[in-house]
C-alpha cells in the first residue's frame, strides 16, 4: 500500500513499513490499532488535547446518526463525484468521518484522506470507516506535498488560504453556515441574531459556483441539545438557556448551508 503523507517535521516523504511511517531522517509515526496515524508533533500542539473534546464528538455522532444533515452530505458527495480526473481528495477538518466516507463512496478509484486535529474524532472515524485514510494533523500545516490534492473539501472548518493554495491542484469545495442556520436555537442566547454571509473567496482561487441548501426540521429536546453541543456557540448556553429549552417538547430548527466551489487559479 502506498500512502501520500509527508513528514510533518521535515517534509520528507514517508514510507510505510508494517504499521509505521518513516522518513529518511528517521522520524517515525505508528498507526494506531483503529487504523489512523498521528501526524501532529508535540511541538506543533497549542494545547494538550487540541480540537473537539470527547463530549463534542459524542454529541455530533448522536446528532448526525439521525440523518438530519444527510442532505448536505449527499450534496457535497454529488459535487465531488461530478468532477473529472480525481485521484486524491482531502477532507480537511473531517471530524468523525461523516462526510469523508460519503466522498469515498462517490469517488471511484480515488484515495480519500480525512484530517482533523481532534484525536477522539479521528479515532472514531478510522474505526468506523476503514476504506478512508485518517490522520490526526493540523489543517494549517497538512502533512501532504505541494499540489497533492485534486479536490479539497472543507466543511465548517477554518480556511487557511496559503495552505489551501499550496495543497490544491484544482477545486475547493466549502460548506459553511447559511444565513439563518440554527436561527431558532441562537435566539435563546442572542437578542439579535446575526445572519451568516458566504465565506470570502480564498486567495489563490476564483469563485466557480455557490448555492444555498435549506431544510426545516422538528427536533426533540435531547436531539436539539446534541446539536447545540456540537456547535461553537455551545459555551454561551448558560443554565437558564438550557432550562428554557428543556421546557419545550420539541423545537423547529432551520438547517441552512452555503455550498461554495472555488477553482484554483493557475
Amino acid at each position: 500500500m502506498s500512502l501520500d503523507y509527508i513528514c510533518p517535521i521535515c517534509s520528507s516523504d514517508l514510507t510505510l513499513n508494517n504499521k509505521t511511517l518513516k522518513c529518511v531522517n528517521n522520524h517515525s509515526f505508528d498507526f494506531a490499532k483503529e487504523g489512523y496515524v498521528n501526524l501532529l508533533p508535540v511541538q506543533n500542539k497549542k494545547s494538550k488535547d487540541p480540537g473537539d473534546n470527547i463530549e463534542m464528538v459524542q454529541a455530533r455522532r448522536n446528532f448526525l446518526a439521525q440523518g438530519h444533515y444527510a442532505f448536505l452530505q449527499s450534496a457535497v458527495a454529488e459535487k465531488v463525484a461530478s468532477l473529472p480526473a480525481k485521484k486524491i481528495i482531502l477532507d480537511l477538518g473531517c471530524g468523525e468521518g461523516f462526510y469523508t466516507q460519503a466522498l469515498q463512496k462517490s469517488a471511484i478509484d480515488c484515495k480519500v484522506y480525512g484530517i482533523d486535529i481532534s484525536k477522539p474524532a479521528v479515532k472514531y472515524a478510522a474505526k468506523r470507516y476503514p476504506d478512508c485514510y485518517f490522520s490526526v494533523a493540523s489543517i494549517a500545516q497538512a502533512p501532504f506535498d505541494n499540489l497533492q490534492a485534486d479536490v479539497i473539501v472543507s466543511i465548517f472548518a477554518p480556511l487557511f488560504d496559503a495552505e489551501l493554495s499550496r495543497l490544491c491542484k484544482d477545486k475547493l469545495i466549502v460548506a459553511s453556515p447559511g444565513p439563518r442556520h440554527l436561527f431558532e436555537l441562537k435566539s435563546h442566547i442572542y437578542q439579535d441574531v446575526n445572519l451568516h454571509t458566504p465565506v470570502p473567496c480564498p486567495n489563490g482561487f476564483e469563485s466557480d459556483s455557490e448555492e444555498t441548501l435549506t431544510r426545516t426540521v422538528v427536533l426533540d429536546i435531547p436531539t436539539a441539545k446534541n446539536l447545540v453541543m456540537m456547535t461553537p456557540f455551545a459555551w454561551k448556553f448558560r443554565p437558564e438557556h438550557w432550562q428554557a429549552l428543556e421546557k419545550k417538547e420539541n423545537i423547529e430548527v432551520t438547517l441552512e448551508f452555503y455550498l461554495s466551489i472555488f477553482k484554483k487559479i493557475i
